[in-house]
């Protein structure tokens, strides 16, 4: 006799979900960034609300960030100043490299609008604040040796259709050649 089990069916794909999705790494950053940055903002002296930040704000943030920064930048009159690879230690100070405040500002640009605030008064994407990025651009590839050229724009063009290369058997031999010359070098 064979005894049957009355067990409920437990398969796992059709239970419910009661956690909610996990947020991408990019996600995560951004909502550190921003709570980083609003606590930034409760600490001012005098402290700050959201609406009154200028990108003057934003720069002090950015200058504060510096000491917390890992990227050797060396002075003008550093014997390493423009030298990709140093060969001994120096004095100069550790920054924030400049790619990790691009990404950082555009991180904070996109949490300020989805936090409700107006496109127009975004203060992480006010003039000074491109402007500095940039500035710190230039002397970062100075004092490195290293130049970010500007990228050109592809002209997108519209791609020609080719045919595949026919089959040998179907390939017409050109003037006093013969199919099989392309493989032997030999004419016929």
């Amino acid at each position: 006799m064979e005894l049957i089990s009355h067990q409920a069916n437990k398969n796992p794909n059709t239970s419910i979900q009661s956690t909610p999705p996990s947020l991408s790494r990019y996600e995560n950053q951004k909502r550190r960034d921003w709570n980083t940055f609003c606590q930034y903002l409760r600490n001012h002296r005098p402290p700050l609300s959201l609406p009154s930040c200028s990108g003057a704000h934003v720069l002090e943030f950015l200058r504060y960030l510096d000491q917390f920064g890992k990227t050797k930048v060396h002075h003008q009159n550093c014997a390493f100043f423009g030298l990709p690879n140093p060969p001994a230690p120096c004095p100069c100070p550790l920054r924030q490299a400049w790619g990790s405040l691009d990404a950082l500002i555009g991180r904070l640009r996109a949490a300020y609008e989805e936090n409700g605030g107006p496109p127009e008064a975004n203060p992480f994407g006010s003039r000074a604040v491109r402007l500095y990025l940039r500035e710190v651009r230039d002397f970062q590839a100075k004092a490195r040796g290293v130049s970010y050229d500007k990228k050109r724009k592809r002209v997108n063009r519209q791609k020609t259709q080719t045919q595949p290369p026919l089959p040998l058997e179907q390939q017409q031999p050109h003037q006093g050649q013969s199919v099989m010359a392309n493989f032997s070098g030999a004419t016929v």
